[in-house]
């Protein structure tokens, strides 16, 4: 079964009190997740027994080569009118909206649309709970092309190591992390890369700058690829030329508050559990300086569901891909984060991140 199907075999009788007949989905990443396609200015209409992949004459051809059946591409001119005539092919009278990916001014412009033909929008989040479960559970070939992309990023740590020295600056150092991960294959990165050092390493998600590193400096950098439609996430911290007493004892306590979240993690479980594990070590002898949540889902998009934080009480299965990043954040004077990406597996997880974490002092 095709994602598209398997979304199709999902959609609910009804909604919010109404019938439901089709969702319309537009957001790009959605839309990539159940074609294997991306493009702009397109959609999907899925009925439960058929789709459609509606786009212009841009895409056309090359969604005709790529998006597997029963979705049907349809290539248009007026969105708005291809859309009112196929739900009204279809006899549809309810049609589900993503709820939090839909501007306010989309959302009213399909209700116009919809009311044209005798149909209502539905604005609830059913459509986003459905595909979110989904995602939340990478297929075996999805986790494959999750793995090619961490190949990739580990392979641009062990590079990136030698290109590291007083002198140099955030910015060159995440100008050659990214033109390494694209001649090692990956079609960009997964995010704006962050390289933070010194001082900027408190930043959690700093911007790489032109401050030079300097002998005594932790380095922070978070990094990833996208390859094949699908993301890598991985920060290390190194010292350049020594590492004060300060910084190896903040060290060792994130890598232990990272040990001991990956040793929590096990299918059966809420999330916030393996936060806990994390943060209660942390929060002993550096409360405030970790605020952030322990993890993140990965795939398509770089933040998905579920979330290893204090919040998130979804249980852990099989399939689910999340990154496990303590972190210790000093305001004026250092910072440091430790992540891997794991999946869970039937008896714990798989971690599929491979550097090493031991502090590496160049």
């Amino acid at each position: 079964m095709t994602t598209i199907e398997r979304f199709m075999s999902l959609l609910p009788q009804e909604a919010a009190g109404r019938q439901v007949d089709a969702a319309l989905i537009t957001s790009e990443s959605n839309r990539f997740y159940l074609t294997g396609f991306s493009s702009t200015s397109s959609a999907v209409l899925v009925f439960r027994d058929a789709c459609y992949f509606l786009t212009d004459f841009r895409y056309a051809e090359a969604a005709e080569r790529v998006i597997p059946a029963p979705c049907k591409v349809v290539c248009i001119k007026k969105m708005g009118e291809s859309l009112q005539a196929l739900l009204k092919q279809h006899r549809a009278r309810g049609v589900l909206l993503e709820n939090e990916r839909l501007f306010l001014s989309q959302a009213r412009l399909y209700e116009e649309l919809f009311a044209g033909v005798g149909a209502a929008a539905i604005e609830d989040d059913t459509a986003d709970r459905i595909l979110a479960e989904m995602r939340s559970i990478k297929t075996p070939e999805e986790l494959e092309k999750i793995k090619a992309a961490q190949k990739i990023t580990d392979a641009a740590f062990t590079y990136i190591l030698g290109k590291i020295r007083p002198g140099v600056t955030e910015r060159e150092i995440a100008l050659e992390l990214e033109f390494y991960m694209r001649r090692q294959g990956a079609d960009g990165v997964a995010f704006d890369l962050i390289v933070v050092a010194g001082e900027n390493g408190s930043l959690c998600h700093g911007v790489p700058s032109g401050r030079t590193i300097s002998r005594g400096d932790f380095v922070t950098m978070d990094t990833g690829v996208l390859l094949n439609g699908y993301r890598s996430d991985m920060t290390r911290t190194v010292a350049v030329g020594e590492a004060s007493a300060e910084q190896k004892h903040a060290y060792d306590m994130v890598l232990k508050a990272q040990l001991a979240a990956l040793e929590a993690i096990k299918p059966g479980i809420p999330c916030s559990q393996v936060d806990r594990a994390a943060r209660n070590i942390l929060e002993a002898e550096y409360k405030g300086a970790f605020e952030h949540a322990t993890g993140h889902g990965v795939g398509v998009d770089i933040h998905e569901r579920p979330r290893f934080s204090a919040s998130d009480e979804t249980i852990t299965r099989p399939g689910m891909v999340v990154t496990v990043e303590p972190g210790i954040y000093l305001k004026g004077k250092f910072g440091l984060r430790i992540e891997d990406m794991i999946v869970v597996t039937q008896d714990g997880c798989e971690n599929l991140t491979h550097s090493l974490k031991d502090l590496i002092i160049l």
